[in-house]
C-alpha cells in the first residue's frame, strides 16, 4: 500500500528530510502503542507502523547509490545491514531485563517507550545529517563532495538524482523483465522470513526456557554480525559475483532445514544449531540481491519503479510467510520446513542465476557495441537541445551521465554481475 505513495513522495522531496519524517512518524506511532487499549487499536497501529516503514530501506538503498560505485554497493551492503541483523542482540536482553519490571506499566509497554524514544533522537540527528544527496553531505568536504559525484558518474554512466518523475522510466521498469525477477526473488525468500519471529516457539518447543531463548536469540544475533562481517570480506575480495555470493549463502540455511527435518527431536543442540543456521544465514542472499536490484538499473525513476516491485514482492512474501506455520504441525514443522528449504533456499538462487544470465549477455552485446564506437572515434557523449539567444533550437554535447538515461537507453551502461 505505502510503495507507490512514499516512492513518489521520495522523489518529490529532498530525500534527507523526507527520511527524517519518516523516522519522526514512525517514533510516533511506536510510542503511540502504550496508549492502545484494544486489539483492533493494536491492528491499526501496526498497520501504520508498516506504511511508514516500508520505504526507508529503499531510501537508503537510493543513498547508497548515490555515494557509492555499483560494484561497491555489493560490498556496503553487508556493512549497512549489520545493525539489523545484530538488533536481537541489545533488544533481546532489554526485553529480557523488563520482565522483572514492578512498574503498574505493562513490561511491553515499556519496550515501546525505549524503542521509540531512541527513534525519536534518531530523527533529530537524521535531520541535521543525513544527506540529500553528496552535494549536500555535511560530513564530506567540498572537494570530496565533487570527487564523489564523478567516480558515481563514470563508474554507472547514469545520474545520481532526478525530481522529475518520468513515465517513459515508469514504462521501461514495469516492461523488462529484470524488475520482475528481482520482485519474484524477493517473494519467494520472503517466505522463510517468518523463521526468524517463529524461533523462540521453537527453541521453547525443543525444550530451552524463556531465558535460555532469549540468550540464545541474542546468540543469533551475534552469530548474523559475524555472517555479515564473513560476506563483507568475501565480497571484498571476490567482487562482481552477487548472483554467486547470494547462492553461496543459502547453502548454509538449506543445511540447517534439511537437519530441522532429518535430526531426532531428542538431538536438543543439533536441533539449536539448524535453527540458528537456517535462520541467519540466508539474509546475505537478501542484502545482496536488494543492492543489486537498484545497481542494476539507471534512470532515477527507473530505479525508484524497480525498487517498489521488489519491496512489493518482499512484502507478500511476508503475508505468506506465517501461513505456513500452522498449529497443528508443532513441534516439527515439516511442511513449513520443507516449503522452506524448497522455495526460499533452492529457488531464489535459481531466479538470481537466471538474472545473471540476462545481464551478462546484455554486457557482451554491449562491449562489442562500445568497441565498436571507440574504432569510429566515438565517445560516451550526449545532445541536449535548448534554444539560443536568438530563439533557434541548438545541440549542445553533454557526457551520458548527466542525461539520466536508463541501463536500456544508456548502451555504456555496464551492469553489474
Amino acid at each position: 500500500m505505502a510503495q507507490w505513495p512514499g516512492h513518489y513522495l521520495m522523489q518529490r522531496f529532498p530525500l534527507g528530510k523526507f527520511v527524517t519524517v519518516i523516522v519522526f512518524i514512525w517514533s510516533a506511532i511506536i510510542l503511540l502503542h502504550c496508549a492502545a487499549s484494544s486489539y483492533g487499536g493494536l491492528i491499526a497501529l501496526r498497520l501504520f507502523l508498516g506504511m511508514f516503514e516500508a520505504v526507508i530501506v529503499p531510501a537508503i538503498e537510493m543513498t547508497l547509490g548515490m555515494f557509492f560505485k555499483p560494484e561497491e554497493q555489493a560490498l556496503m551492503q553487508p556493512i549497512f545491514w549489520i545493525s539489523c541483523m545484530g538488533a536481537p542482540l541489545p533488544a533481546g536482553f532489554i526485553a529480557y531485563g523488563l520482565l522483572f519490571s514492578k512498574s503498574r506499566v505493562l513490561p511491553w509497554k515499556f519496550f515501546m517507550i525505549i524503542t521509540g524514544s531512541i527513534t525519536f533522537l534518531l530523527s533529530i540527528y537524521s535531520f541535521f545529517w543525513y544527506p540529500d544527496n553528496p552535494a549536500k553531505a555535511r560530513f564530506i568536504t567540498l572537494e570530496e563532495k565533487v570527487q564523489c559525484i564523478r567516480r558515481v558518474h563514470e563508474a554507472s554512466q547514469a545520474s545520481i538524482e532526478q525530481k522529475q518523475f518520468k513515465k517513459s522510466q515508469f514504462k521501461e521498469a514495469i516492461r523488462d523483465p529484470v524488475s520482475w525477477l528481482f520482485g519474484l526473488q524477493a517473494f519467494t525468500l520472503m517466505i522463510s522470513n517468518n523463521l526468524f519471529y517463529q524461533q523462540n516457539l521453537l527453541f521453547i518447543g525443543i525444550g530451552v526456557s524463556n531465558l535460555g531463548s532469549t540468550l540464545v536469540s541474542a546468540a543469533g544475533g551475534a552469530f548474523a554480525i559475524a555472517v555479515c562481517l564473513v560476506a563483507t570480506f568475501l565480497l571484498s575480495r571476490y567482487r562482481g559475483h552477487n548472483a554467486y555470493w547470494a547462492t553461496f549463502w543459502c547453502i548454509p540455511a538449506i543445511a540447517g532445514g534439511i537437519g530441522m527435518v532429518a535430526a531426532p527431536w531428542s538431538a536438543r543442540l543439533g536441533l539449536l544449531t539448524c535453527i540458528l543456521l537456517a535462520g541467519n544465514t540466508y539474509g546475505v542472499t537478501y542484502i545482496v540481491s536488494l543492492g543489486w536490484t537498484t545497481s542494476s538499473a539507471a534512470g532515477y525513476t527507473k530505479k525508484l519503479t524497480r525498487n517498489v516491485i521488489f519491496m512489493v514482492g518482499y512484502s507478500v512474501g511476508n503475508l505468506v510467510s506465517p501461513q505456513i506455520w500452522v498449529a497443528s504441525d508443532a513441534p516439527r514443522y515439516y511442511p513449513a520446513w520443507i516449503i522452506q528449504i524448497i522455495i526460499s533456499w533452492f529457488g531464489t538462487p535459481l531466479i538470481l542465476l537466471v538474472i545473471r544470465y540476462i545481464l551478462a549477455g546484455r554486457n557482451r552485446e554491449r562491449r562489442i557495441w562500445i568497441e565498436e564506437q571507440k574504432a569510429k572515434g566515438l565517445e560516451a557523449d550526449g545532445y541536449v537541445e535548448r534554444k539560443d539567444e536568438e530563439g533557434r533550437n541548438v545541440k549542445t554535447k553533454v557526457e551520458v551521465a548527466l542525461l539520466d538515461l536508463t541501463d536500456l537507453e544508456n548502451k555504456y551502461f555496464l551492469y553489474p554481475l
